[in-house]
């Protein structure tokens, strides 16, 4: 009879129950549903029989890993029921968008209300059934032989390159999947989601974290979708749709030229929007934005040069140089600096200064200096010509309140992020946030000695100052550049891999390391010499030609 302490509580149980019961008493104590175990350091699901002692704690729907869980086992009910539904059909899960998964769904059948509507009555009728997942273990070969015989032959594709000897296949209702991550021990656990139909395919819509038990209305986002499927455009033309496509082209010493394809097709993109600003006499201010690790800076230095060929003389300027002095900075909650608030930044000088500018008057352009914490004036005049145009830099670049004082039509306005848009395989996307993670990680390490651990650990605070300060805003951009490369994973991932690894189990940042080495453990990596010097990527890997 296992004996487990819970919240200091020493409690025996049968030998050969499921944490599953264990999660059923202390449910009460929680206000979200119980989705996994911590059980003696290691994280366990919930079908998981309880076979010896040890220490549990609880992780529920609010907490990320638990979230995910949560829309890792909606994503597989979805699957199954289109599966169900209309067994010609084959789903794709694309993208996030909002709080929701985009997803195609391929083979000769039109996507019409009526079919979205039995694909949501479907799946509600697995919820209200409490059908088990079942999860179990096979041999490379016999798994892979699984997934041949349903036809998942991306599937069969990505465990060619499978270092592990075994795969964990989940089972619910006679359907068989692989999934990266864990899932819930029964479709009941899923209580809310939508299903709707979008463009050419369908959007599962899900509860956020903060409020995991209530769907919030579906708010589209065009623009970041319209990126995000020109992106899949891309992928599909040079043959890789995901990782195990990537792989191959590797293997099949294809990765130089597919290198210098995605970069003449990013170059493309960045030139349109250069002639789209050459195009317009009245603009005078470039605003570009985005999240943390999008690539703005290298963006800005590129856009610059296109600029530059069409005869126009850009001018490079951070918005960081107009903070307010540190000892003039707000501070959050905690007691600490707020640098990513608004009220951050000098805006009564920034726009003193650009209409200035704008007025035909020559300035002293700000330095500011982040080891002393003022800003400093070091005889850097600036004055602007008829071709002369100001590439402004910053978090806030998209938010009118940073230029309140400039006129509409003489601002461009750039939301710059790395959505990625390359999947594992067909059921499994690769999340754009991890993406931007595993780039900050890498940088950070390399340019401010920062550990994979510390990155991990402020990733929150970063993420929370995005929601605040940044996503509002994209959909008011002029024109958006996704900067994220579909083989860059495989480049980051030799200089990720160690600073994971040295997250020790003590760490609380221990689980989210294990879960980013397993993800990278798909990919076959690549030498960062194959990169030109002006790629975006060397704004992580270094080694860039522009000062970033």
């Amino acid at each position: 009879m296992p004996t487990l302490i819970i919240q200091g509580e020493k409690k025996n149980y049968e030998k050969g129950c499921t944490f599953e019961d264990v999660a059923n008493e202390y449910q009460v104590r929680y206000s979200n549903q119980i989705a996994l175990v911590i059980f003696n350091g290691k994280i366990q699901e919930l079908f998981k029989r309880v076979d010896k002692d040890g220490v549990v704690s609880f992780i529920t729907t609010s907490d990320n890993i638990g979230h995910k869980t949560y829309c890792r086992t909606a994503t597989m009910m979805l699957i199954k029921a289109v599966h169900d539904v209309e067994p010609k059909l084959r789903t794709k899960v694309e993208f996030s968008v909002g709080y929701g998964f985009f997803c195609h769904l391929f083979g000769d059948v039109e996507v019409t209300d009526e079919l979205v509507l039995r694909i949501q009555k479907r799946m509600e009728e697995m919820r209200e059934s409490a059908l088990p997942i079942t999860k179990r273990t096979y041999p490379l070969d016999d798994a892979r032989e699984i997934f041949r015989e349903q036809g998942m032959m991306d599937k069969v594709n990505l465990f060619r390159y499978r270092r592990a000897s075994e795969i964990n296949v989940y089972r619910m209702d006679g359907f068989c999947d692989y999934f990266y991550g864990y899932m819930l021990p029964n479709t009941s656990y899923v209580t809310a989601f939508e299903v709707k139909k979008y463009r050419n395919g369908i959007m599962l819509n899900l509860p956020p974290t903060s409020d995991p038990t209530v769907i919030h209305s579906f708010a589209p986002r065009e623009k970041i979708v319209d990126q995000m499927l020109l992106s899949n455009e891309w992928g599909h033309k040079m043959g890789i749709d995901d990782v195990g496509d990537l792989n191959n082209a590797i293997c099949r010493s294809e990765v130089s030229e597919l290198i210098l394809v995605q970069e003449a097709l990013q170059e493309h993109r960045i030139g349109q929007i250069a002639e789209k600003i050459y195009s317009n006499s009245n603009i005078k201010f470039v605003m570009i934005a985005g999240p943390s690790s999008s690539g703005k800076t290298s963006f800005a230095n590129r856009l610059s040069i296109q600029l530059r060929a069409h005869g126009m003389i850009p001018h490079l300027i951070s918005l960081d140089n107009y903070f307010k002095n540190r000892i003039d900075t707000p501070k959050d909650e905690n007691g600490n600096y707020d640098f990513e608030s608004l009220e951050a930044m000098d805006l009564v000088k920034f726009n003193e200064d650009m209409t200035r500018l704008l007025n035909g008057e020559e300035i002293e352009m700000p330095v500011f200096n982040f080891v002393t914490g003022t800003r400093e004036y070091k005889g850097d005049k600036l004055l602007l010509g008829a071709s002369d145009v100001l590439v402004l830099e910053g978090i806030h670049g998209l938010n009118d309140q940073m230029s309140y004082s400039l006129p509409k039509e003489s601002k461009f306005r750039v939301y710059v992020s790395a959505l990625t848009t390359l999947n594992v395989d067909a059921h499994n996307r690769i999340s754009t946030t991890d993406a931007r993670l595993i780039r900050r990680m890498v940088r950070d390490a390399r340019t401010r000695g920062a550990s994979g651990r510390r990155t991990i650990h402020m990733w929150p605070l970063v993420r929370a100052g995005e929601e605040k300060n940044i996503f509002p805003f994209q959909e008011s951009a002029d024109e958006m550049f996704n900067s994220a490369q579909i083989y860059e994973l495989a480049v980051l991932k030799n200089q990720a891999e160690p600073l994971l690894f040295s997250i020790t189990k003590d760490d609380p940042e221990y689980y989210e390391a294990k879960r980013l080495l397993k993800f990278l453990d798909y990919f076959i990596g690549i030498d960062s010499s194959e990169l030109p010097g002006n790629s975006i990527v060397r704004e992580f890997v270094g080694g860039s030609i522009f000062n970033v």
